[in-house]
């Protein structure tokens, strides 16, 4: 069966700068050429300033309007301590790891 999930990972340091700007980019070329189920893999995500927060906010919004859903996933250390703090899950659902969001989006493809 073919889940028509996306997955995008960001690793390093997303902070203000051309990471972000690049990140922004190609997420948003990704929605563009059709993705409507996007899952963004941050484990290896070390370190996110709030343009990168952002950026992923804007990027969320963005799919809504165009009626797909992006799911955050595997956020850890300082990076998970920051969406807890900002309580980023009330904006974008975040997931323990990818097999999670890919299956809940998979799921979510299949109910609506």
């Amino acid at each position: 069966m073919e889940l028509d999930v996306t997955v995008f990972e960001i690793s390093g340091r997303l902070i203000l700068g051309n990471l972000v700007q690049s990140v922004e980019s190609e997420i948003r070329q990704l929605i563009d050429g059709g993705a409507r189920r996007l899952a963004i893999d941050l484990t290896g995500l070390t370190w996110i300033d709030s343009s990168g927060v952002g950026t992923l906010i804007d990027s969320s919004e963005y799919m809504d309007q165009l009626g797909g859903q992006i799911r955050l996933a595997g956020a850890t250390g300082a990076v998970a301590k920051i969406f807890e703090k900002m309580h980023i899950e009330s904006i974008i659902p975040l997931d323990a790891d990818l097999a999670v969001a890919c299956g809940r989006l998979s799921r979510g493809a299949a109910t609506g």
